[in-house]
């Protein structure tokens, strides 16, 4: 697993991939952290991670949708299939170099608050801390900044998987946004209501199965500064089956 992992980790930066991932996503969230918070003199963070949720559904399939397409288009594939490494290995070698590149971008990103910070701590010394709490809310901070860790896991697990089945990488990144996006969107459409404030999906059935799906309502947990076990078993349940349905779809090629 450890070589898969070293060579994909490798590959991102030998390929421009991995340079446009980071570049797009740092000035990015400079620029939405920037317009979300300091110019609008406001110390909640809440829309700057949200919109970074959103984001990350777009680009995150950047890291995904070359996994397994680029072994096929490379004729690489059965080499690596009759490689001396389980399929196991492999799949959870490359999710996890995946993961290490969206990890170190998020760390880096972090830069962003500490002018919100500096700011918050001037304001202070001018301000009666007792009465007054001036700044952002650390523990909401470190919530959502958790919660976008775990929603970012789940879908690179996505993209894996559509990777796996897609027939070149332009398909598997169109796909894997689509799903992305339909996970953000299910929560949205399950609360949609009428112009009479009337709920849009009546069935209780059919609101039941949405708001299972919805990996908002679980991020929303941690983005209020809470953790919660049972989101937390969600989401890291979401990149198991995902990762799980990748190893079986490699399977049956081996021995097909």
């Amino acid at each position: 697993m450890f070589a898969i992992y070293r060579k994909e980790l490798r590959s991102f930066f030998i390929n421009p991939i991995g340079y446009i991932y980071c570049g797009v996503f740092l000035v990015f969230a400079a620029l939405c952290c920037c317009y979300t918070t300091i110019i609008n003199k406001s110390y909640s963070t809440s829309t700057y991670f949200t919109t970074m949720l959103y984001a990350f559904a777009v680009l995150l399939p950047l890291l995904t949708m070359r996994s397994f397409a680029e072994e096929r288009k490379m004729k690489t594939e059965q080499l690596l299939l009759t490689s001396p490494v389980t399929i196991t290995g492999m799949v959870f070698g490359k999710f996890l170099a995946a993961m290490t590149i969206y990890v170190g971008s998020m760390v880096l990103s972090l830069i962003n608050l500490i002018p919100i910070y500096v700011l918050g701590a001037e304001e202070r010394g001018a301000a009666d801390y007792l009465t007054a709490h001036i700044g952002p809310y650390t523990p909401q901070v470190l919530g959502q900044f958790f919660g976008l860790l775990l929603l970012g896991a789940a879908f690179l697990a996505v993209g894996i998987l559509i990777s796996s089945m897609a027939e070149n990488q332009l398909s598997a990144a169109v796909i894997t946004i689509a799903v992305n996006l339909g996970l953000l969107l299910v929560n949205i459409i399950n609360n949609a209501t009428d112009s009479d404030g009337e709920q849009l999906i009546t069935s209780y059935p059919v609101r039941f199965v949405f708001n299972w799906v919805s990996v908002l309502d679980r991020y929303a947990v941690f983005a209020s500064g809470q953790f919660d076990l049972a989101a937390f078993i969600y989401f890291a349940s979401i990149a198991f089956v995902f990762l799980f349905l990748t190893i079986r779809v490699y399977e049956k090629r081996r021995w097909s």
